[in-house]
């Protein structure tokens, strides 16, 4: 019995620290709750509408990858919409929601957001 007490009590530990984080988002001037399946989400949409060109084979298209930019760097991103391929229309393939999920998946995933003694 006491076994299935202790299991019990680190599962609800364990989901306590599952907690979605919330950020602001300065382009939406919302706060906005982090989900773990947007994280997924923005995964997926990174690499299908960026890496499509932002890849090694492609030199018109500087390469990317969630790393390339720290968390506040990714907002300015998205906030001034400066790079070439949001002023150019491609980013027009991507719908609103959809560029919010993208900007915290690289929001989330940015340089200098590991913690090596973390969960993630």
């Amino acid at each position: 019995m006491l076994a299935v007490i202790m299991v019990a009590s680190v599962f609800a530990f364990s989901l306590a620290h599952a907690e979605s984080k919330i950020r602001y988002d300065a382009s939406t001037k919302t706060c906005r709750k982090l989900d773990p399946d947007d994280v997924l989400l923005g995964y997926k949409l990174f690499k299908e509408f960026c890496k499509g060109c932002h890849n090694h084979r492609n030199s018109q298209a500087k390469f990317l990858y969630n790393e390339s930019n720290t968390p506040k760097a990714w907002d300015r991103v998205f906030f001034e919409k400066y790079p070439e391929c949001a002023r150019n229309g491609s980013w027009n393939n991507l719908s609103l929601d959809d560029q919010l999920i993208l900007n915290d998946y690289l929001y989330n995933t940015g340089a200098d957001t590991y913690a090596p003694n973390g969960c993630g």
